[in-house]
């Protein structure tokens, strides 16, 4: 059971991560544009987030932890949509070709976050931020409830915020009349423009805010997940690439990456419980090919919905594609 648990506490964090980024993904891929620079705005949400932290800390005699919270998620937000900005730039305005600006954004952003993050750090690889401490506060009654406050309830506040943004962005999705202008963009931006919306408006914004909510999975890895360090080890990369995955998995709907993601981070860390909860050793090879689970499940939901065809399933039938007004 206390193997269960420990599992459960390591992946709920770690989706959190992802869902983040997936779901950000997810209002920029709803209007037609395919950023694959999620890794990169999620470098720069969280260097900004951790950078403002760090500086406030250190500039002011006590430090208000409720103001230096709001201040690193301020930044984080802005700073990713800075990314987010650049890329709707290149792709919306100069027409650039979507998949080489976003992986040119990838690197930008995580050269950026690292070379200022050294050396705002004075040419350590390291440090921390006590800021975390109150990133990683728990519910006080409620994580007291044995193994349910544990396991439901013993986590920081952008856990719950992150289940809340979710629901928000179904409603407006499906809901609203600016989530179906949105959604009809994506599907047929020349119909959509017809019609009398702006692309190029719900474009930039759509590209914008999801940049902004992506880099609040970087500013949660550092400053709640990895307990306030700057650490120039690749990791939040390969976090971003896995919401790209997760963006697939979840079939473009921000409900299912609620469960997605808990899902991603139970199968991602599957490789370290699996030898206690099945009481014996697994060997290294095994362990390596565990750990490409997630995504090979990506692999297999994006066969089987193409198989399916059901249109409700499917990416945004402009995905990827410029839109040439010229061209309606």
């Amino acid at each position: 059971m206390d193997t269960l648990i420990a599992w459960i506490l390591r992946a709920i964090p770690f989706g959190t991560i992802i869902m983040y980024g997936a779901m950000g993904e997810i209002v920029t891929e709803k209007s037609g544009n395919l950023n694959l620079g999620v890794p990169g705005v999620m470098y720069l949400g969280g260097f900004a987030g951790f950078a403002s932290a760090y500086l406030y800390e250190n500039t002011v005699q006590n430090p208000n932890m409720a103001f230096c919270v709001a201040l690193s998620l301020v930044c984080a937000f802005l700073a990713a949509m800075a990314g987010g900005l650049i890329y709707s730039f290149l792709t919306i305005s100069l027409r650039a070709n979507q998949n080489v600006t976003g992986l040119a954004l990838t690197t930008f952003g995580m050269g950026v976050a690292n070379f200022f993050g050294v050396y705002i750090l004075d040419g350590r690889t390291a440090t921390q931020s006590m800021v975390y401490k109150t990133f990683q506060s728990k519910l006080p009654a409620l994580s007291r409830w044995g193994i349910l406050g544990q396991t439901v309830f013993g986590y920081g506040f952008m856990v719950y915020a992150a289940i809340v943004l979710a629901i928000l962005l179904h409603v407006f999705l499906n809901r609203t009349r600016t989530g179906l202008n949105l959604r009809a963009i994506g599907e047929n931006p020349a119909t959509a423009d017809a019609a009398g919306i702006s692309v190029t408006r719900y474009k930039y914004l759509a590209t914008c805010l999801g940049a902004g909510i992506s880099g609040l999975g970087g500013i949660y890895y550092v400053l709640d997940y990895n307990q306030g360090i700057w650490a120039t080890t690749g990791q939040i990369e390969a976090l971003g690439w896995l919401a790209v995955a997760l963006v697939i998995f979840t079939t473009w709907k921000p409900l299912n990456a609620i469960w997605g993601s808990y899902l991603f981070g139970l199968l991602y860390w599957l490789y370290q419980f699996m030898p206690t909860l099945l009481g014996f050793s697994v060997p290294g090879y095994i362990t390596d090919l565990i750990q490409m689970v997630p995504y090979v499940v990506t692999i297999v939901v994006l066969v089987v919905t193409s198989l399916r065809k059901k249109r409700e399933d499917q990416p945004p039938a402009s995905l990827g594609l410029a839109y040439f007004r010229e061209e309606r």
